[in-house]
């Protein structure tokens, strides 16, 4: 059966909790229709805390609001909105909500579409990092040091972790999208997941239209055509995340994605 898009909505109480007040909201799994990537939201009422853990593929923590502390085998790293922190396989780390007074929403990836975690029972002696150290194994990018380019015209895109940055299996980052901006119409050769942290998106999906706001996030298969578009008055923003190593694309017809033609004859079935 051909697959299709997955659109996920952040419902109240979501998917569990991870820990005492952590809630968990799966947005993108393979239990979904999901190929080679998890994405999740994690949101961290005042002062919670996610005990050291691990996972057996790459994760990336990508701080949407609030301030995050993450602890990777001792070294301590402050997330403000935006910024990115890269775990590979097997590094032990935990995650707190760094206020006593407001939550924090943390989006994740995973390269992997079975989402699991082992507990480590572990301490280590702690020292705060504001960059990552010689010779560790994550990797940190800072959303106001990461470069800044026009994908399209008024919107702008900061790549936030790829294998060109350290991650391994998946890659993504952050776009902005001003009034009237849009991508063209495209595809990939792996799945997509798309979460919009700000504003509204029209996502064009081989000639269906979604509109996603508030967390909202539409996980695309592989060769299937889609875009997004901002058509409010205000500026749109997307977390981004592919199943592969580095970004790439195949720009097809417009009437791909409107449903003004067929698709398939632009784009090749899926293998």
């Amino acid at each position: 059966m051909k697959r299709t898009e997955i659109i996920s909505r952040v419902a109240r109480g979501g998917d569990g909790q991870l820990a005492p007040g952590v809630e968990l909201h799966l947005l993108a799994t393979g239990a979904m229709g999901a190929r080679g990537l998890t994405t999740a939201l994690a949101v961290f009422h005042p002062d919670a805390n996610l005990p050291y853990h691990r996972h057996a593929f790459s994760e990336v923590i990508v701080a949407v609001s609030g301030a995050a502390l993450v602890r990777v085998e001792g070294r301590v790293y402050r997330l403000g909105p935006c910024d990115a922190m890269h775990l590979p396989a097997g590094t032990a780390h935990s995650v707190q909500n760094a206020s006593s007074m407001e939550r924090a929403v943390l989006h994740s990836s995973f390269a992997s579409d079975v989402p699991s975690r082992e507990v480590v029972a572990a301490s280590y002696a702690e020292r705060e990092c504001a960059d990552v150290p010689r010779g560790a194994a994550e990797g940190l990018v800072r959303f106001d040091l990461a470069p800044v380019y026009e994908l399209a015209p008024q919107a702008y895109f900061r790549d936030l972790f790829a294998k060109r940055l350290g991650a391994q299996g998946i890659c993504g980052g952050y776009g902005l999208f001003e009034s009237g901006a849009s991508l063209p119409c495209h595809f990939h050769e792996f799945d997509e997941s798309i979460t919009i942290v700000t504003g509204e998106a029209v996502c064009q999906v081989a000639g269906k239209e979604y509109r996603l706001s508030d967390c909202g996030t539409a996980c695309i298969p592989k060769r299937r055509p889609h875009r997004f578009l901002n058509r409010s008055a205000s500026p749109m923003a997307m977390i981004w995340v592919y199943a592969g190593d580095e970004p790439e694309r195949t720009v097809v017809d417009a009437g791909a994605c409107d449903g003004s033609c067929d698709w398939s004859r632009f784009v090749p079935p899926e293998a």
